[in-house]
């Protein structure tokens, strides 16, 4: 039974990681950290030294900045320092102009952003700033969840720093979580109190609608409403599924000016967790009830399986926000907390093990395997076909089974993180 105090942790715990954003959260929150520095400087800087985990580095290389036309950090951190507002947090460069990006341009042509590696930490998530300028200098440090700042100081005088437990989020009280206290919430908590999760799917249901009209990324999300979608997979609640979910993906990884509303600090994940619910749910005829539900308990297990897989790790956050909408659609399709459970099995059963190399426009690609494995796992426990504890990494505990696949993600996987990481960075 959950108690009405923990009923309303779990609903803070949704605001705090359900939110807007524009762009890859990786160099936005760079942008983040370079805004905050900047307004700690407080003039324009005229150098930034730009220190970075692996992770962050890996995960901003390759993905389109908002309102830029271009690709990576530089732009992002120029943008930053030129019209970023700390106070917008994920959405820092919404006030972004073309004037603004040419002036960003000539920043970078002048040779005044240093990007390099963070040697030595543990963390994961880690971005520190300094901005330097006049004779004076602002550090900020962001680490452990991408609009964390854990420390800021103006010319040797600290003006911020936070006690940071490695990989993770600063917070008050720890909200202890099952997949059986998830799905209990989603089902019995008010209605009033959780109907603001409504809004993940009108944000991401525009982001796809407006990547069905542009070109945005590969265009997978486009290609899969075309003729394919009639020739090959039939025009069906499974191929607008694949549709929408991988079109908001394109345009948000093509670097598009749409907000999009993340989980867990992604946005690929809070589109993954959104869309393949709000499509059943609209084609099978469910009531908004039922979708307020079905996103709340597709939501909550993304943030469940994040707590113990952290914010950034080798394993392919598709995989955690497809498990959740793997939940989600089990239970629209009227199945029990059993069923639910062996969903969650068979997603894990079947998607351990993507990698994570990045974030860029074929994370599409990513999006729609782990979306039409959500739909297969959910048709499987519907049947009541769970893969069992003799086979794999599966245990009869379905948190436990979590557990494994956390475990795999956030260290098993760490030598495969290094590796892709040197492949990445040493291409010609």
């Amino acid at each position: 039974m959950i108690t009405e105090l923990e009923r309303k942790r779990i609903i803070d715990l949704i605001h705090q990681e359900v939110v807007p954003a524009i762009g890859c959260t990786e160099p936005i929150a760079v942008a983040l950290c370079v805004a905050r520095a900047t307004e700690t400087l407080g003039i324009r800087p005229a150098n930034i030294n730009v220190l970075l985990s692996a992770n962050i580095l890996k995960n901003a290389m390759g993905v389109g900045i908002p309102g830029t036309g271009m690709i990576g950090l530089p732009i992002a951190i120029a943008l930053g320092a030129l019209i970023g507002k700390s106070e917008y947090q994920l959405e820092v460069l919404k006030d972004s102009t073309p004037d603004a990006v040419e002036e960003g341009k000539r920043f970078i042509e002048e040779k005044r952003i240093h990007i390099s590696l963070k040697e030595n930490i543990e963390e994961k998530l880690y971005i520190e700033i300094c901005c330097e300028a006049g004779g004076n200098r602002a550090t900020a440090v962001i680490a452990g969840g991408h609009t964390t700042f854990i420390y800021i100081e103006r010319n040797g005088e600290v003006l911020l720093q936070k006690q940071h437990t490695v990989g993770n989020e600063e917070e008050e009280e720890t909200v202890e979580l099952t997949l059986r206290k998830v799905y209990d919430f989603a089902l019995n908590a008010p209605l009033d109190e959780i109907s603001f999760i409504l809004e993940t799917a009108r944000l991401n249901k525009v982001a796809a609608e407006r990547s069905f009209e542009g070109e945005y990324g590969h265009c997978l999300g486009k290609i899969l409403r075309g003729t394919y979608e009639h020739k090959v997979m039939g025009d069906s609640v499974f191929s607008h599924i694949l549709s929408y979910t991988s079109g908001a993906c394109d345009a948000r990884m093509a670097g598009a000016m749409i907000p999009v509303m993340s989980n867990s600090g992604s946005g690929n994940q809070g589109i993954s967790a959104t869309l393949p619910v709000l499509v059943y749910a609209e084609e099978n005829g469910k009531s908004e009830e039922e979708l307020i539900r079905a996103l709340m308990l597709s939501h909550l297990t993304v943030i469940y399986i994040k707590q113990s897989l952290g914010r950034l790790s080798a394993l392919c956050g598709c995989v955690v926000a497809a498990t959740g909408s793997s939940c989600g659609i089990t239970w629209l399709m009227g199945g029990s907390y059993e069923q639910v459970s062996y969903a969650v099995q068979n997603m894990i059963a079947n998607l351990t093990g993507m990698i994570c190399d990045g974030a860029k426009p074929s994370c599409a690609l990513k999006v729609t395997t782990g979306v039409s494995t959500a739909v297969l796992s959910a048709i499987m426990a519907m049947e009541n076909r769970c893969v069992t504890s003799v086979e794999g990494i599966i245990d009869e505990d379905v948190d436990q089974s979590i557990r494994n696949l956390t475990k795999i993600g956030s260290q098993g996987m760490n030598e495969t993180d290094k590796l892709v990481l040197e492949i990445m960075t040493g291409k010609n």
